[in-house]
């Protein structure tokens, strides 16, 4: 029922503000916790399902799960739009059930949503695709459900910070943009015009092939000395694209996630030896 979903929405919007380990717009991880790191979804469902299996945060309660790009891959209606907006809803229900141990950061293709743009993902142009695809199956309903996910995205936190110098966003501010990025994003309201160009919020979630100077200034800049993104398209499932930054992908075969022992220091190569391919998880 259009309802249930919305309701649904609304409470896991609620949620994402009420996340206890929640100040303004970043996840402060308390020590004694692991995580389970995740890099863009994209609409798998059967990766998704291998990441829960894995989190297995019913019976490990210390552990957290950090999602990120839900939408915009997966499964077609007849017409070929993208029905990645239910996985949303399955990542939603999760959200809900361990609100404290959920973290689904904010993305590029959510701020795409947000502000009704364009973004290309093989040829295709993913937003109207979804929408269309959410106006076919909701029609009368599809305006309230499309607001109900906009509001859900934008309630998202916009990074993860660990107690072990970690840093986990969905991505950097590029190199042309790091002298207009504004650090004070993390820590003030967030207004719907940064998640537009030029918004910082928009910069952070758009970066891609971050010079090791921007690497090194941004990590200065947040006092952190490793950072774990999405964004960028990964084979092999991840790599090493810094002296500092490792980024992993969940979005198809070769996809992986990242177990961290937030009470541990790690080196790069320290991390790089944590990361389970999702095909290796039954």
């Amino acid at each position: 029922m259009p309802e249930n979903i919305i309701n649904l929405l609304k409470k896991g919007t609620y949620a994402n503000y009420a996340d206890k380990y929640r100040q303004a717009n970043l996840v402060f991880l308390p020590p004694d916790a692991e995580l389970v790191a995740t890099g863009d979804i994209h609409g798998h469902q059967h990766n998704f399902e291998k990441i829960i299996r894995f989190a297995d945060l019913q019976n490990n309660p210390n552990r957290h799960l950090l999602l990120q790009e839900i939408i915009h891959g997966g499964p077609v209606d007849e017409e070929g739009g993208c029905l990645s907006y239910k996985l949303l809803f399955d990542a939603v229900e999760h959200k809900l059930r361990f609100p404290d141990q959920v973290h689904i950061i904010m993305a590029n293709h959510d701020t795409t949503f947000i502000n009704n743009g364009q973004v290309i993902k093989n040829g295709k142009e993913m937003n109207r695709s979804m929408r269309l695809a959410i106006d076919r199956e909701f029609q009368e309903n599809s305006h309230d459900i499309k607001t109900a996910i906009t509001q859900f995205f934008f309630s998202q936190p916009l990074a993860v910070q660990c107690p072990n110098r970690i840093w986990l966003s969905h991505s950097l501010p590029a190199d042309r943009y790091l002298d207009s990025f504004d650090k004070g994003i993390f820590f003030r309201e967030l207004k719907f015009e940064d998640t537009a160009m030029p918004g910082s919020a928009y910069f952070l979630t758009w970066g891609r092939r971050h010079s090791q100077q921007t690497l090194d200034k941004m990590a200065e800049m947040l006092d952190v000395d490793i950072f774990i993104l999405g964004h960028q398209r990964q084979q092999a499932g991840f790599s090493l694209a810094g002296d500092n930054l490792i980024i992993i992908a969940s979005d198809h075969n070769h996809g992986c996630l990242l177990p961290i022992n937030l009470s541990q220091s790690y080196t790069i190569q320290q991390l790089q030896d944590s990361i389970v391919p999702l095909a290796s998880i039954a």
